[in-house]
């Protein structure tokens, strides 16, 4: 009980909670226990995937290096927005090292970086036609930065829709 209680609170998560699961999205503590694996007891965080309604198991020794965090501030989600409006839009050319580059920017769990992918690719997508990869990455950039923005902002996810599209209208504006 001990080691639940010491993990919980070098964390800071507990039961109920909303957290970030890089590239899955937003999720709710079910619970936090120790599971015998392999003769080792481990303590595990217990998801519920929201998008998906799907469980997944954190082993807590690990929740940092998966980038497991608690939803971003009512105060970054205006920082978010604000950078999605002012933030140059980067797209380098050479197409496997934009995939892998944004790849591993969605799975930072970064918001902002998440951000950053929604607004290259978004705009990309304004220019020529997307890969297949691509066009699920845009679409995935887009419901994670929606999804965390509207519940730690509290509003519905198609206000949220219109503040994104709004922010980014600029650079879509832009002669290409």
């Amino acid at each position: 009980m001990e080691r639940r209680s010491a993990a919980a609170v070098v964390l800071k998560f507990k039961v109920g909670d909303k957290v970030v699961y890089p590239n899955h999205g937003i999720g709710v503590i079910k619970e936090i226990k120790d599971i015998s694996y392999g003769g080792t007891l481990s303590t595990f965080i217990s998801l519920q995937i929201l998008a998906t309604d799907s469980t997944v198991m954190v082993p807590v020794q690990n929740s940092k290096a998966v980038g497991l965090r608690k939803l971003v501030s009512r105060a970054k989600v205006k920082l978010v927005l604000d950078r999605i409006k002012t933030a140059s839009v980067d797209i380098p050319q050479d197409w496997k090292g934009r995939y892998q580059e944004n790849q591993d920017k969605m799975r930072s769990g970064d918001i902002e970086l998440v951000a950053e992918v929604l607004k290259n690719l978004t705009y990309l997508n304004s220019v020529k036609t997307l890969s297949y990869r691509e066009r699920k990455m845009l679409d995935r950039a887009r419901l994670l930065v929606v999804s965390e923005l509207a519940e730690a902002s509290g509003q519905i996810a198609a206000r949220v829709e219109e503040q994104v599209d709004e922010a980014m209208s600029d650079v879509l504006a832009t002669d290409h």
